[in-house]
C-alpha cells in the first residue's frame, strides 16, 4: 500500500473536478478520476503525471453497481481511499425551472445525479474512509443555502447541504472529516455561455479547487464543515 494519500474525485473530466485533480497531483496525491467520459479522463491522466499517478474509471454515479466497481478497482490499484470528493452533478438550464418547457422526465436525470448519485458515492466510499480516518467532500452550491427563484436545481443543492451535515453527525467519533464546498457562479462552459447574465466576474474552477485543497490540508483535528464562496459582490 502506497504511503501517498489517495484522492478520489467524481465528475473529474472537466470544470471543478479536473481543476482539483491538477492541483491535487501537484500536491503529491495519487488520484482516482471518475466520470462518464473515459476518453476525457485518460487525457487528464496523462496531464497529471500518467498512469503511475492516476487511475481513470468510467462510472454512472446513479448506478450502485458502478460505484461498487469503482471502489474495487481503487483498492486493487492503490489499496485505500483517503479522500473522496463527491463532485459529479448535472445542471440543465431550463430543465431546472418549474414553469419551463422541461418535462418531469427531464428533471429525473438531474435529481438522480445530484442527490442519489452523491449519496451513493458517500455510501460506497465511507467504509474505506473510516479505515483511513479520511475526508469526504460534497459539492453543494450557494443556491443550496439561498434559494434561487423557480429552480429545482437549487432544491437538489439544498439536499446536499442537509446530506453533508447528516453524514457528519452520523460519523461521530470515526475520525472522518466532512466538508461541503458551496460555490457561487463558476466560469464553466454552462455558465459562460448559457446562464450568466451578469457582467460581474465569476469564480474559476481553480478557485474552487483551492478551497478543496485548503480543507483537506488542515491538521487532522480541524474539520472544515463548509466553505461557501461567491464572486465579489454577488448575492448568488
Amino acid at each position: 500500500m502506497s504511503e501517498q494519500k489517495v484522492f478520489l474525485i467524481t465528475g473529474a473530466s472537466s470544470g471543478i473536478g479536473a481543476a482539483t485533480a491538477r492541483k491535487a497531483a501537484r500536491a503529491g496525491y495519487q488520484l482516482v478520476l471518475v466520470a462518464r467520459s473515459l476518453e476525457t479522463l485518460q487525457a487528464l491522466v496523462e496531464e497529471v503525471g500518467g498512469t503511475d499517478r492516476a487511475l481513470a474509471l468510467r462510472c454512472d454515479i446513479t448506478s450502485w453497481e458502478d460505484q461498487q466497481a469503482i471502489i474495487t478497482a481503487t483498492l486493487e490499484r492503490f489499496g485505500k481511499i483517503d479522500i473522496a470528493f463527491a463532485n459529479a452533478g448535472i445542471i440543465k438550464g431550463a430543465v431546472s425551472f418549474f414553469q419551463g418547457e422541461a418535462t418531469p422526465t427531464e428533471w429525473r436525470e438531474m435529481v438522480l445525479a445530484n442527490i442519489y448519485g452523491t449519496a451513493l458515492t458517500a455510501r460506497a466510499t465511507l467504509p474505506e474512509l473510516v479505515k483511513t480516518k479520511g475526508h469526504l467532500l460534497l459539492t453543494g452550491s450557494v443556491i443550496g443555502r439561498v434559494a434561487a427563484p423557480g429552480e429545482l436545481y437549487s432544491a437538489t443543492k439544498w439536499a446536499i447541504a442537509g446530506m453533508g451535515e447528516s453524514i457528519r453527525r452520523e460519523l461521530g467519533e470515526t475520525g472522518v472529516r466532512v466538508t461541503m464546498i458551496e460555490p457561487g457562479q463558476v466560469a464553466t462552459t454552462f455558465y459562460s455561455h448559457e446562464h450568466n447574465t451578469s457582467t460581474r466576474p465569476m469564480l474559476s474552477p481553480d478557485d474552487i479547487a483551492d478551497a478543496v485543497l485548503y480543507a483537506v490540508n488542515q491538521p487532522p483535528h480541524v474539520d472544515v464543515n463548509e466553505i461557501l464562496l461567491r464572486p465579489l459582490g454577488a448575492f448568488l
